[in-house]
């Protein structure tokens, strides 16, 4: 059975372009979540993470004015908190995240979603 690929992007984002873009060039049939349009629960944001095996403070945005302004690098936060920021602040996140099952990765550089999709398509073929 085929996993479906879900690619979550911010529309105006070059980066995000670029990886639709690889996408259409492998033929990939994909799914595009705007998850600026449809935000995504603080429980998304968490299983995208453990997907990834990411912390929430390895996929922030650390020159975003958003970060500055909550003084994220000021002040430990818990894992929890921080998802909740994420919900709340999207703009913090690095984009796009490709989800395939249950996999996960952050697509920076654009170039990294090639190896990636081979690998989960590979394996479960």
């Amino acid at each position: 059975m085929a996993h479906k690929v879900l690619i979550y992007i911010k529309p105006t984002c070059s980066t995000c372009r670029k990886a639709v873009g690889i996408l259409d060039e492998m033929k990939v049939d994909y799914e595009k979540i705007d998850y600026f349009s449809h935000p995504l629960s603080k429980e998304k944001w968490a299983e995208l993470l453990k997907k990834m095996g990411k912390k929430p403070m390895e996929i922030l945005r650390t020159k975003e004015e958003t970060f500055t302004e909550l003084k994220l690098d000021k002040h430990p936060f818990s894992e929890e908190a921080l998802v909740e920021i994420i919900a709340a602040h999207p703009e913090l996140i690095q984009r796009p995240i490709l989800e395939i099952g249950d996999k996960a990765i952050l697509g920076r550089p654009p170039e990294c979603i090639k190896e990636f999709l081979r690998s989960v398509f590979n394996r479960s073929s």
